[in-house]
């Protein structure tokens, strides 16, 4: 028999404003506690020393999660010139220095447009990418140095937003890139276009897919909530299941095409679109799932909300 699993049914999206110090995995149990969520799960790991917009999924939003961990990602940071760490971030140790002051913004410019556009990036040892089954940061803590393989990203936005010069320059920059992009390996891959050590101070999202942080609640806010004493309160801050879906096109079923569909086959949908993925809802509008057309134009279920 199938252990039963514990806490109550809760069915949504919520942008979390993630705080500085806490892992990904720390702020999600955090709100999964809060809500007495029987399942939950995040859209894309933040940094311990990074803020901003991290989706959680709760229930019936896990099944589409991975709409949110492909979409493009935005972020402000701070990153300093002249400095290296082994983390290359903030929270790392002085592993390199050299004189800055010698840069001007004119020449960030030009360094960040070299970074612009489709460029290959080299996942930084200290981070949740796995090899051989363990996370590369648990292998960097034990002194080792693995070899990463240069991967693909999209570098939309690479924007010089303020400059303060110095021994130790400041770069305050935009970015709004694509999934897998890591925003220290940009910040070093910027400091050797400079021939300068480099890393990353601050780092704020502040966008995943269509979600910014005007949509985002910070853990204070659950707490506030949960202090009502009301679950209605707190399930207010849910976004809808389908809410992270709304750039797919929209196809009504009829009760008959909907019940075929249920049981898991492809169903016709008179006028519907032609290719690609759809978000799917019956005669009523309540949203049903995702499907996928086919190469005869019917529609096919690949993720469907539980009866």
């Amino acid at each position: 028999m199938a252990r039963r699993r514990k806490g109550r049914s809760v069915n949504g999206l919520l942008i979390l404003d993630k705080s500085a110090g806490m892992t990904s995995n720390g702020a999600l149990q955090r709100a999964k506690r809060l809500f007495s969520a029987a399942k939950a799960g995040h859209t894309g790991a933040l940094d311990p020393l990074a803020t901003g917009v991290l989706p959680l999924c709760f229930g019936e939003a896990t099944k589409f999660s991975q709409f949110l961990l492909d979409a493009d990602k935005g972020y402000l940071s701070t990153i300093v010139l002249g400095i290296a760490t082994d983390t290359a971030d903030a929270d790392g140790q002085v592993i390199a220095r050299k004189e800055a002051a010698a840069v001007d913004a004119d020449a960030v410019r030009h360094a960040m447009a070299t970074l612009t556009g489709a460029i290959e990036q080299v996942p930084p040892m200290y981070s949740a990418l796995k090899v051989d089954g363990q996370p590369l940061y648990k292998r960097a803590r034990a002194g080792e140095e693995v070899e990463r393989s240069a991967r693909p990203v999209h570098i939309h936005h690479f924007d010089l937003l303020n400059y303060v010069p110095g021994e130790s320059a400041e770069i305050s920059a935009a970015v709004l890139c694509s999934k897998g992009t890591y925003i220290r390996a940009l910040a070093e891959d910027l400091g050797t276009a400079l021939n300068l050590p480099a890393h990353v101070k601050t780092l704020r999202r502040t966008q995943a897919g269509p979600f910014g942080l005007t949509n985002a609640v910070t853990l204070a806010q659950l707490e506030a909530a949960v202090d009502t004493g009301s679950e209605d309160s707190l399930d207010a801050l849910l976004l809808p299941v389908d809410a992270s879906l709304t750039h797919l096109p929209s196809v009504s079923l009829s009760e008959a095409a909907t019940f075929y569909l249920r049981k898991g086959q492809a169903v016709v949908v008179p006028n519907g679109p032609q290719s690609g993925m759809v978000r799917i809802a019956d005669a009523e509008g309540d949203f049903l799932g995702v499907g996928k057309v086919q190469e005869d134009g019917t529609i096919a279920p690949v993720r469907l909300l539980a009866q």
